[in-house]
């Protein structure tokens, strides 16, 4: 009895392979390269630009969120004083079949930004409001510690 060991270039893969979708390049690069969906979510990160200011009260967050409705935005913040804004960009599906999409250029899919924020950022007092595709996030600054007084100690006589 023979036994066939089935390589990369056998029919039965090759199938499995288009069935699949998995290019020739993906299966030949090297374990430590990092995968398509990688690639995908880091760029959907670089593509989600934002301004950061710092007022003397608080920090404030300016996402651009165009199209978006609010109830598609989700914003966390996290226990190790991290901020996410998270969301899912949609295609309007077409009614007509027939449309052919002769340049595509606004992006769609998953976004997501994630913000270390300062000591002093009160995570119990973030708010965030979406007005004509701006997301503001506004988190409040803690105020800042009262120096401590020095401590008179009674001297005892003994």
């Amino acid at each position: 009895m023979a036994f066939r060991v089935i390589g990369f270039n056998d029919p039965i893969f090759s199938g499995l392979q288009d069935m699949l979708g998995v290019s020739d390049q993906e299966l030949e690069k090297p374990a430590n390269t990092p995968s398509t969906k990688y690639v995908r979510d880091a760029k959907a990160m670089a593509a989600t630009p934002v301004d950061i200011k710092e007022y003397p009260d608080s920090y404030v967050f300016v996402l651009d969120m165009p199209g978006l409705k609010s109830e598609e935005i989700k914003v966390q913040a996290e226990d190790n004083n991290v901020l996410v804004v998270t969301g899912m960009r949609q295609r309007v599906d077409e009614k007509e079949k027939e449309v052919k999409y002769v340049r595509m250029e606004r992006r769609i899919g998953k976004f997501m930004r994630k913000f270390l924020l300062p000591e002093n950022a009160n995570v119990d007092a973030i708010s965030a409001v979406c007005v004509d595709g701006v997301l503001t996030i506004s988190v409040q600054k803690l105020p800042p510690p009262e120096p401590k007084k020095p401590r008179t100690i009674q001297v005892q006589i003994g």
